[in-house]
Parts: C-alpha cells; sequence; structure tokens
C-alpha cells in the first residue's frame, strides 16, 4: 500500500496539473471505485462538472482534492489505486475506472486494478474532509511536535512498530518506513513502547523523517507496477533500502542475514543482531 512519499509524489504531480484547473466532463466506468459517494455513479459524473480545483492536499497517507467552492474529492489510493494525466484520446489503461475531463484539454484518470481505493465527494471537505480529520499528523507538517508524539507512545504498552504504524498516532508511516526507521534506531519491532525512553522515540521519528524525505527524492518505492506517479514513472526507492524486502542478505552494519518474521499478518523486516530487543535499563 503506498505510504507517505508515494502519495506525496501522487499529490505534487496532481498538483501541477489540477490546480486551477475545471471539470467540463466525468464519467464513471465501474461504479466499485465511486461506491462511498452517496449519490452513486451518475450522480458523481454531474456533481462535479463546472468546479475548480484548489491545491490538491495530502495528510499521511490520505489524499483530497479541494475544490474552490470549499467541497473536495476525496481519494484512497488503496493496494493499487493511481491518478494518471492523458490527452483525451490517448489509450486508456488497463483498469481506468474514473475520467475528468478539463478545461486546459487534458484528461485525468483514476486507474486502480484492485479497487480496494476509491474517490468521493466530500461536502465542506476543502480544509479537511470528516473522513481524515481522525488522522494524527505526519512528520512533514509544520505542526508535527515529534517530543509530544514520543511521550504518548512511553505511556503504552503495545510494540514500538505498532505504535508508528498507528495512522491515529502519528500518520504516513507504513510497513517499508517502519522497518526501515526501526533498523536506522537500532530497536526491535516488538519493544514496548514503555520501555522506551522519549529521547529513544524522539529520534526514531526523525529517522522515519529522514528515510522517507530520501524515498520522496527519489520519487518512492515501488516493488511493481501498481504504484507510479502521475505520468506512470516508477519510483527507485527500492534501491535504497537497508532491510526490507532483503531477507537473507547481509546487514550493511555488521554484515549478518536480513531476518524475515511474521506481524500482524505481514512482516518484519530486521537485523537481529543490531536490533535486539532491549528492556527501558537497556539489558537484551
Amino acid at each position: 500500500m503506498p505510504e507517505l512519499p508515494e502519495v506525496e509524489t501522487v499529490r505534487s504531480g496532481l498538483a501541477g496539473i489540477l490546480s486551477g484547473r475545471t471539470i467540463v466532463a466525468g464519467r464513471v466506468l465501474h461504479p466499485r471505485p465511486v461506491r462511498r459517494h452517496l449519490g452513486g455513479p451518475s450522480d458523481f459524473e454531474s456533481v462535479l462538472v463546472g468546479r475548480t480545483f484548489a491545491e490538491p492536499r495530502r495528510r499521511g497517507k490520505f489524499l483530497w482534492l479541494p475544490f474552490t467552492d470549499g467541497d473536495a474529492v476525496v481519494a484512497h489510493l488503496g493496494m493499487s489505486g493511481q491518478f494518471r494525466s492523458n490527452l483525451p484520446d490517448a489509450s486508456l489503461e488497463p483498469n481506468t475506472r474514473v475520467l475528468w475531463d478539463l478545461d486546459d484539454g487534458r484528461q485525468v484518470r483514476f486507474v486502480d486494478q484492485r479497487m480496494f481505493g476509491g474517490v468521493w465527494l466530500s461536502p465542506g471537505g476543502a480544509e479537511l474532509p470528516t473522513e481524515v480529520a481522525h488522522i494524527a499528523l505526519d512528520p512533514f507538517d509544520p505542526a508535527f511536535d515529534p517530543v509530544a508524539v514520543a511521550h504518548r507512545i512511553v505511556a503504552r504498552h503495545a510494540g514500538i512498530k505498532r505504535l508508528i504504524l498507528d495512522q491515529r498516532i502519528v500518520s504516513g508511516i507504513g510497513n517499508i518506513y517502519a522497518d526501515e526507521s526501526l533498523w536506522r534506531a537500532r530497536l526491535h519491532y516488538d519493544t514496548p513502547g514503555s520501555d522506551l525512553t522519549v529521547r529513544k522515540v524522539a529520534g526514531l521519528l526523525r529517522h522515519a523523517t529522514e528515510v522517507m524525505a530520501s524515498s520522496l527524492r527519489q520519487g518512492g518505492t515501488s516493488f511493481d507496477r501498481l504504484y507510479v506517479d502521475v505520468n506512470g514513472s516508477s519510483g527507485y526507492h527500492e534501491r535504497s533500502l537497508e532491510v526490507y524486502g532483503r531477507e537473507g542478505l547481509p546487514c550493511s552494519r555488521c554484515a549478518r542475514a536480513i531476518a524475515r518474521e511474521a506481524f500482524a499478518n505481514r512482516s518484519s523486516y530486521l537485523c537481529t543482531t543490531c536490533q535486539r530487543r532491549t528492556t527501558r535499563l537497556g539489558r537484551s
């Protein structure tokens, strides 16, 4: 699933295409991606016509496309959602689900192979849709306070990876960047938050910010063609990963083999030498 760098790459690409542009026509090619729009597919096609986009916005992994009239389209990319920019006469990409024709002659397409994502109108959602209001700030938000977040984390007994994946505590960090950040911080994913110090957790959040910033500079992490930017290009941060997806390969710090362990119906990748679980007092 796309994480903060991938969604920000999509957002910034859409910003150059949608900002100030008006929808002149819309088509829904499959009803499932607009299932959360209360009026149904036909209403979604018509209710957006004549509206002008403001600059696309994001919080964590959540993307929305504000209109100048105060409403917004919320866009959930799910596992395979993409936005693509094309001329109207260009061949449709496989799995194209929704089309918008813009007043500059361009066409924006929502493409989603698995259809876990979707788009829908959020009345009054331009500033912050109600569907996103419960999501915590992400490390790139100017108002993000890593020390305050660290205090929340050390007050909890859950494992540290579960805590930084909780989008109500800190948003934008998913499985890939959690594993990469924990490796940088030399933390075992199952270490309870309450066994860590505020300083250690704030350092972990700093590592998360750094690794996501590095990924953003490289266009995100693409393991397959299900994540591409609005021009259809893949990110190349996969080449910079230290642990995620590297089971059996040597750790770049200690040369021991990277391990993969089951975690919440997914996997955690770690170096079991560099990332031993320790108590607050530092004992293994």
